[in-house]
């Protein structure tokens, strides 16, 4: 009776203050559930999926993304560009001249003429030089053309009376089919040569607007150059304008010297193969040697496609003994060239490695043609300048930061001396 009471004023507490008396018991009734059998098997809880992946394959995971990120952003932009290729080549080539003519509107400056007229004065000597050699090498071509091809089909049939009498065992017939399928090829592909020289039309268009748009862009890099890489500097994120305000000065050094550097090479080499094959007869030497100027400004495959013109020449004009002395030549030359010349005059600023030159070369070259394979190296040299400078201004702004948060942290508690053990003697 007494319990019962008990239970009672208890509900009736319960039910004053608000609760349920079920759930007290449901709570009862809770805790009086057996414990599970000791025979029943212990269910492990599943992993976290991530943390069941292992470390090496999310790396590969978080590397992989990331890389085709990169890739889809080099090849939207690969598209934009040859989508105004043409543009994109004049600017580049205005790049090239302005680092050849800076030099010289800087040193009138100094001397005391104003920007735009020394700007006006480099611009129109410079351009007035190009065009010049530019004239002087149709003018050489077109004086010596009918001289030439006189020359080349004696030189023909003198290569053909030599390989007759050749050890090769070369017969009349042999020569014959060849001559036969090279007029087969050539009637075959009449109509692709028609449509080619049609085409030519369009390309001498496009290739005067493009001459303009650099020589405007020229002419405004010269003048304003200071004003627009400032304004350049304006769209860079702030946190990241110091390293490439650095980085701009050593990447335009860099430029200036390849460009200037590769203008000395290409003209020693002019003049030395140009002088060797004149005096060893072959026709056109200073048109040759204007084409071995301008064909290295491609590294590498520039100087090997000029020395096989050459060759080619010398063998078809004056036989296989100057075809040989010419290639002595061209070799001797190139050879000084590229082991003395080239780390004398271009020095370690813009040293690249020749793989990276023989590769970047190719992919320029599959990417946009000639063109690209021109632009191929200085791009090599000044983005390894760039990423350098880049690299080392990190490593210093991080020692910067790191000696800042020494300088303010609190100095540490003077802590008691150990106590000294007295000395046994």
């Amino acid at each position: 009776m007494v319990r019962h009471a008990a239970d009672a004023r208890a509900d009736a507490e319960g039910r004053a203050r608000g609760e349920d008396p079920s759930d007290a018991d449901d709570a009862a009734a809770a805790d009086q559930v057996p414990a599970p059998p000791a025979y029943a098997p212990a269910i492990a809880a599943r992993p976290d999926p991530v943390a069941a992946v292992p470390w090496g394959m999310r790396v590969a995971a978080e590397a992989g993304w990331r890389l085709l990120v990169l890739a889809g952003t080099v090849w939207v932009l690969m598209k934009v560009i040859s989508a105004v290729q043409l543009v994109v080549f004049a600017f580049v080539a205005a790049l090239l001249i302005t680092a050849l003519l800076q030099p010289t509107v800087a040193r009138l400056s100094r001397l005391g003429l104003p920007r735009g007229l020394a700007t006006m004065v480099t611009a129109v000597l410079g351009f007035v030089i190009m065009g010049l050699v530019g004239w002087f090498v149709v003018w050489q071509v077109m004086e010596n053309v009918d001289t030439l091809s006189s020359q080349i089909q004696d030189g023909i049939e003198d290569l053909r009376k030599w390989l007759l009498n050749s050890p090769f065992h070369v017969t009349e017939d042999q020569i014959n089919d060849i001559a036969k399928s090279l007029r087969e090829a050539v009637g075959a592909n009449s109509e692709e040569i028609t449509s080619a020289s049609l085409e030519g039309v369009t390309v001498i268009m496009e290739a005067l607007t493009g001459i303009l748009l650099a020589v405007f862009s020229t002419l405004f890099l010269l003048y304003d150059g200071p004003r627009i890489w400032k304004w350049f500097l304006r769209l860079v994120p702030a946190a990241a304008r110091p390293g490439v305000a650095g980085a701009g000065p050593q990447a335009w050094r860099t430029l200036t010297a390849y460009v200037r550097g590769t203008v000395i090479v290409a003209l020693i080499d002019a003049v030395f193969i140009g002088l060797g094959i004149y005096f060893l007869g072959v026709p056109m030497a200073v048109p040759l040697a204007v084409f071995i100027f301008l064909f290295a400004f491609i590294p590498l495959v520039g100087a090997v496609i000029s020395g096989a013109l050459a060759v080619v020449v010398a063998l078809v004009t004056q036989g296989v003994f100057t075809a040989v002395m010419s290639l002595v030549v061209v070799l001797a030359v190139q050879q000084i060239e590229g082991h003395i010349l080239q780390p004398f005059i271009l020095g370690r600023a813009v040293r690249v490695h020749p793989l990276a030159v023989v590769l970047s070369v190719a992919a320029g070259g599959m990417v946009a043609g000639i063109g690209g394979a021109v632009v191929a190296v200085p791009l090599v040299a000044v983005t390894n300048t760039v990423v350098g400078h880049l690299r080392a201004y990190s490593r210093e702004l991080a020692l910067r930061q790191a000696e800042a948060v020494a300088d303010t942290a609190p100095a540490p508690e003077q802590l008691p001396s150990p106590p000294t053990r007295p000395s046994s003697g």
